[in-house]
């Protein structure tokens, strides 16, 4: 019961370093210092609950947790967010503090769903199960928030016609303006990449530990790293390059399109996804 609770535990730490990660990445793209200072402080909780975790097993075992290869992930973890930690409120490299969080979650995730940890075999079958269920949720969420990106682009487009060939009228007036379509359209791309990012972390893990023999080059996985490409592309243009009007929403839209044949197509190419789309 008490190895069931702890698991328990561990699971929703990595549900909120992905919280924090998620805001970081916002905060990184838009300059928005109130998602930072959120992430900041659901990181520090992340700290803190790792550092009862180090305590607790430090008391039950006598040392110190680094002599093996999962007690090392979850030490380095813990070390990488304190880095970060550190770097956040006083360095102030934003860029530094959320790639380190990403590997940080990277390990984090790989030490609690890693089964050879657990003693149990039921434990650890049902946690390999609750990965590849985080796993899927996290792409179905990243899907969702790459729709409604599309849907936004769509309607930028379908206004932006309106208005050059002088179409007033009531569809017109119905339709948002296209600073706030834009504006909506790359909020959730960036939503959206992130969570596809975890979601393929997590994808990963579970194949490379419950699928040894597993072809690397599987359509399903080309295609959803070709997805998250082109969505990075996507947030670059517009924050690095700083492109905005049709030909950003064009592109928007030429994404989705990779989304939707991965999703429907190349799911049913794979030499695995089928046992679970």
């Amino acid at each position: 019961m008490f190895d069931i609770y702890m698991a328990r535990l561990h699971e929703f730490t990595v549900v909120l370093y992905a919280a924090s990660v998620l805001l970081y990445f916002i905060d990184f793209l838009a300059s928005n210092r109130k998602a930072n200072r959120v992430a900041f402080w659901l990181l520090a909780f992340v700290w803190g609950l790792q550092t009862v975790f180090l305590l607790l097993y430090m008391w039950n075992t006598g040392r110190f947790p680094v002599l093996t290869i999962f007690e090392g992930l979850y030490f380095y973890a813990w070390v990488l967010i304190t880095f970060s930690l550190i770097i956040n409120r006083i360095m102030k490299v934003d860029f530094i503090v959320f790639f380190t969080n990403v590997l940080g979650f990277f390990i984090m995730a790989l030490h609690t769903f890693a089964p050879i940890e657990i003693e149990s075999d039921v434990l650890a079958n049902q946690l390999m199960s609750e990965l590849l269920f985080f796993h899927i949720i996290g792409a179905i969420l990243s899907y969702g928030a790459f729709s409604l990106s599309f849907v936004f682009a769509l309607l930028y487009l379908i206004q932006y016609d309106l208005l050059k060939r002088k179409k007033w009228g009531s569809r017109l007036i119905r339709i948002a303006n296209l600073s706030q379509l834009e504006k909506m359209s790359y909020l959730f791309a960036s939503i959206g990449v992130p969570m596809l990012v975890i979601s393929l972390i997590l994808g990963i893990q579970w194949a490379y530990m419950k699928l040894p023999n597993m072809v690397w080059l599987d359509s399903k996985v080309l295609g959803s790293l070709l997805v998250l490409i082109l969505y990075s592309i996507y947030l670059y243009l517009k924050v690095g390059r700083g492109m905005s009007g049709k030909s950003l929403a064009t592109w928007n839209v030429a994404a989705f399109l990779v989304v939707l044949i991965n999703f429907f197509l190349f799911g049913r190419l794979s030499s695995f996804h089928f046992w679970y789309e």
